[in-house]
């Protein structure tokens, strides 16, 4: 159930603020959690704020469109807090404003835990000291205030990933990023490194985005071996690079296995008992099934299957 006079307030709300029609379409079309949900007041609170910062009505607009989840959960609270923290410390209404353009979205997502005279404490400095660090690197904010200590190597470990996330097609600020950025291992040039190896394959940039998001896993892997399971299936096994799309799961597999299953489905297929079998297919199989589908297929194949196994293991 929704409170349609909400949401035809939030409407108007948006309009009086100078949002088109088409720019709302946009932003509910993409967002409808945007329109949808009830924060309460957290709209005109947010908005209020930010004006009185200088944040101009054209800048918040851009803000919800860029930052959907804007209103969602604690992110508005956490920016209240983030606000306050830079009024405690005497920063100036302009350096404030140009802080919540540009970092909005990482202050909404973390929670200040520690005061400024705290901070101020911890690193022996003033307020305009503090005001010109944080001022240079909005991000620091974040690592002295934050609710555990985070280390500013680690900051920019995860502003790295985060910005390669962003760049294949996670929404700013979404669920889907958030669990992402614990599924990926890796610095954000690592995985755009092992992203570009699939691209440099021959895959289409937007095949590729589709497969690790179906396969996180793929670029938990080094580029040599992504490469190294590419080229075994291109090469030896006679596959078109393409079909890695409908089954990125290959490259997760390890290289045992993936040669020693399809040794014996060239075997049999040389021996003219195994038709065009997909990747899945082949790899999927539980090892029972393996014997039962593949092995049996042919009288000799359980002394082939043995003779593969014992080769694959002095290699």
């Amino acid at each position: 159930m929704y409170n349609w006079n909400k949401m035809v307030s939030k409407m108007v709300f948006l309009e009086e603020m100078g949002c088109c029609k088409n720019e709302m379409r946009r932003l509910f079309d993409k967002h409808p959690r945007f329109l949808f949900e009830d924060p309460g007041n957290k709209i005109y609170i947010l908005v209020a704020l930010f004006l009185k910062i200088g944040v101009s009505a054209e800048n918040i607009l851009s803000l919800f469109l860029r930052h959907p989840r804007i209103l969602a959960g604690n992110f508005a609270k956490n920016l209240w807090v983030a606000l306050h923290f830079l009024s405690e410390i005497k920063m100036e209404t302009e350096d404030m404003a140009m802080i919540m353009r540009t970092h909005a979205h990482i202050l909404g997502c973390c929670c200040l835990k520690k005061k400024p005279r705290t901070v101020l404490s911890d690193l022996r400095v003033g307020p305009d000291e503090l005001c010109e660090i944080i001022k240079e690197d909005p991000q620091k904010l974040v690592t002295l205030a934050g609710k555990k200590k985070i280390s500013p190597k680690k900051a920019s470990k995860d502003l790295e990933k985060t910005k390669f996330l962003l760049s294949i097609g996670y929404v700013e600020n979404s669920d889907e990023l958030v669990k992402a950025q614990k599924r990926f291992c890796g610095r954000g040039d690592q995985l755009q490194e092992r992203f570009d190896c699939l691209v440099n394959a021959g895959l289409d940039f937007h095949d590729v985005c589709k497969m690790i998001k179906d396969a996180p896993q793929v670029l938990n892997q080094s580029k040599d071996v992504i490469e190294m399971k590419i080229k075994h299936l291109v090469n030896d096994l006679c596959y078109p690079v393409q079909d890695l799309v409908a089954f990125p799961r290959y490259l997760c597999y390890d290289i045992e296995r993936i040669k020693l299953r399809f040794s014996l489905y060239v075997w049999l297929r040389d021996k003219g008992v195994a038709g065009k079998m997909s990747l899945s297919t082949i790899l999927v199989s539980s090892h029972a099934r393996v014997i039962k589908y593949l092995v049996n297929l042919h009288s000799e194949g359980p002394a082939v299957w043995e003779r593969l196994k014992r080769e694959l293991s002095s290699s």
